[in-house]
């Protein structure tokens, strides 16, 4: 009897485990959102495009109220949502800031920049000594391929959602506050939106993805980066 119960026991909480997990259809990044500089700049890239699965883009169920078109930023979980029409959003996989750097609230992209250059904020050189005073827009810039700048009441938060030259990191929270998004996902997710686009970055501790990321990689069997 009590085996029966066990068994019974593991397979409601299966049950419940499944129903808690989105369904994903994972793709890469379209081709089509490429541009001839693009390809010529990632042609460059030294680094290794390894994401572990549950971070990479997909197609998923959303079961928020937020408008098609807002973007969505779940630190908790590392993903950023691109909400779409029937229930649907493209899901990414981000690098987030950790807790002390994090940004939350609701915000616009205020501007947006195609291999924007990077200049350091006077706090990021006082934390990392030795940063030039900027570096030029390319491969091997921290903010990558592209850069959404977040603005609220009409002025720059400095915070972005970008690019990197980190990929390995997708799936962690190391960044100094920014969103860090692969390079050919931040440039379809660019190719999406537009100025004006809403921005809800969820507070910690109040992630809201049925997908448990941390879960789900303890069941791939890949590494994880910490």
């Amino acid at each position: 009897m009590s085996s029966l119960m066990t068994r019974l026991g593991i397979l409601v909480a299966g049950l419940m485990l499944s129903g808690c997990m989105q369904t994903a259809t994972y793709q890469a990044a379209p081709e089509s959102s490429l541009k001839p500089a693009d390809k010529a700049q990632l042609a460059k890239a030294k680094y290794a495009k390894v994401v572990n699965e549950p971070f990479r883009r997909a197609i998923v169920d959303y079961h928020r109220k937020e408008l098609p078109g807002s973007i969505v930023v779940d630190s908790d979980n590392h993903y950023l949502y691109l909400v779409q029409d029937g229930g649907k959003a493209i899901r990414y996989g981000i690098t987030v800031g950790e807790e002390a750097l994090a940004f939350s609230g609701i915000a616009k992209v205020g501007n947006m920049a195609e291999w924007p250059k990077w200049t350091p904020t006077a706090d990021i050189h006082k934390r990392i000594e030795g940063l030039p005073a900027s570096v030029p827009g390319g491969v091997d810039n921290p903010l990558g391929a592209r850069a959404l700048y977040l603005y609220q009441g009409g002025r720059d938060t400095l915070f972005r959602i970008h690019g990197t030259n980190q990929p390995e990191y997708i799936g962690a929270s190391i960044s100094s506050g920014c969103i860090r998004m692969t390079n050919e996902d931040v440039i379809d997710l660019y190719s999406r939106v537009k100025v004006g686009t809403i921005v809800v970055v969820l507070d910690p501790k109040h992630g809201d993805s049925p997908y448990n990321s941390k879960m789900a990689l303890g069941n791939t069997g890949m590494p994880q980066v910490q």
